[in-house]
C-alpha cells in the first residue's frame, strides 16, 4: 500500500506567459487522485484534465481485479482452466510485473492477489497467526506458475485459485501514461498524483519546481524534507499507518509474498525515478526485502534514488539526495 505524499503546490493562476494552472481532485481506481495541469486558458486545461480522467478510467476497466468484466478478472476466473487472450497493453504490463517479480526473488509478486488475508491491521488482532496458517496463506501465490504466450497474447495461471492483481503497479502505470499523453499533446507542465504515485513534468507557471513533502513516519504531522520534482516520479511505501506489534516488534501491513509474514525493519521507503510504475514496484519490494537487501537491489538501477527510514528512525538515502544522516524522534 502507498501513502499519499504531502504535495506542496504553489497554485499560481496566471503568469507573464498567460499560462493558467488548474487542479482537480477526484476518485479513480478506488482512491483519491489529484490532477494538476498548466495550459494557455482555463477551458482547454479543464478539457485536458477530463482527458486524463478518461484515460485512468480506461486503464482501470482493463486491469481491475475486482470488476468481473475486466480482462484481468477473466484471467483469474480461468485459473487452472485455460489461457485468456488479453490486449497487448495488459500483456506487456504483466510481462513487466513478472520481470520485477523475478528481479526481486518474489519480494514483489504479481500473484499476491491470491494471498489469504489472515493478518488484521484494524486493531482486532490479539495474537499472531500460527506458523501453519501463515504458510497456508501463500500456497496459491507464485509468479513462476504464470505462463505468458507472446505470440497469442495470452495469460494462463496454472493452478486453480491463483490470481493476479496490479494494485502495486496500476496507479503508477496510469500516472505515467497520463504524463506521456499530455506531453504528446504539447502540455509541457503538470503533475498527476494517483493515490501517492506521483508523476510530474515541467515547472509551474511561475517558473518554480513542483515540490514534494516527505512525511516523518515517527511524527506524521511533521515533514523531514521538501524535495523538488522537475521531471520524474516519486512513490512512498510505508507501515507507519497500518501495522501490528507483538513482543515489541512491529509488523507491517505489507506482506512478504514468499513467507506470508509481514515486512519488518523499515517503516518507510521513498523512491524517486523516471517511472511511477517502477518506483511503486521498487518501494513495495524494498519494504519486503529489508534494509541490506533493499540497498543492494536499488543500487542496480542508477536512475532511481531512495530514502529509507528504519523502524528505529534511522534515515538512509542516496548520496544524490543530500540528506543529512540522523535519527528521527
Amino acid at each position: 500500500m502507498k501513502h499519499t505524499l504531502l504535495l506542496l503546490l504553489l497554485l499560481v493562476t496566471l503568469n507573464a506567459n498567460s499560462q493558467v494552472l488548474k487542479k482537480r481532485t477526484t476518485l479513480l481506481m478506488g482512491s483519491r487522485w489529484g490532477i494538476t495541469l498548466s495550459g494557455p486558458d482555463t477551458l482547454s486545461t479543464q478539457q485536458n484534465i477530463d482527458t486524463v480522467i478518461a484515460e485512468v478510467t480506461r486503464i482501470e476497466n482493463l486491469i481491475s481485479d475486482w470488476r468481473p468484466e475486466t480482462q484481468v478478472s477473466q484471467v483469474n476466473k480461468n485459473a487452472g482452466i485455460r489461457p485468456v487472450k488479453v490486449d497487448r497493453e495488459v500483456f506487456q504490463l504483466t510481462q513487466r510485473a513478472m520481470e520485477l517479480s523475478r528481479l526481486t526473488g518474489g519480494a514483489f509478486d504479481i500473484s499476491f492477489a491470491a494471498m489469504d488475508r489472515i493478518w488484521k491491521f484494524d486493531g482486532s488482532m490479539k495474537e499472531m497467526p500460527s506458523a501453519a496458517l501463515i504458510k497456508q496463506s501463500v500456497e496459491k501465490v507464485g509468479y513462476q506458475n504464470i505462463i505468458l504466450d507472446s505470440i497469442n497474447c495470452t495469460v494462463f495461471l496454472k493452478n486453480k485459485g491463483m490470481k493476479i492483481g496490479f494494485g502495486a503497479l496500476g496507479e503508477g502505470y496510469a500516472a505515467d501514461k497520463c504524463r506521456d499523453m499530455m506531453l504528446a499533446r504539447g502540455i509541457m507542465s503538470g503533475l498527476v498524483n494517483g493515490s501517492g504515485d506521483i508523476s510530474a513534468w515541467g515547472k509551474q507557471p511561475d517558473g518554480s519546481d513542483w515540490t514534494i513533502g516527505i512525511t516523518n513516519p515517527m511524527r506524521e504531522d511533521k515533514l523531514i524534507a521538501i524535495v523538488p520534482l522537475q521531471q520524474g516520479a516519486v512513490v512512498t511505501s510505508g507501515s507507519y499507518e497500518k501495522y501490528v506489534s507483538f513482543n515489541g516488534k512491529r509488523y507491517s501491513h505489507i506482506i512478504n509474498p514468499v513467507t506470508g509474514y509481514p515486512a519488518t525493519g523499515l517503516c518507510s521507503v521513498t523512491v524517486f525515478g523516471p517511472s511511477a510504475e517502477m518506483a511503486n514496484g521498487f518501494s513495495t519490494s524494498m519494504m519486503v526485502l529489508g534494509q541490506d537487501a533493499a540497498l543492494n537491489f536499488i543500487k542496480k538501477f542508477p536512475e532511481y534514488h531512495y530514502l529509507l527510514i528504519t523502524d528505529k528512525g534511522q534515515i538512509i538515502s542516496s548520496p544524490e539526495l543530500n540528506f543529512r544522516k540522523h535519527k528521527l524522534r
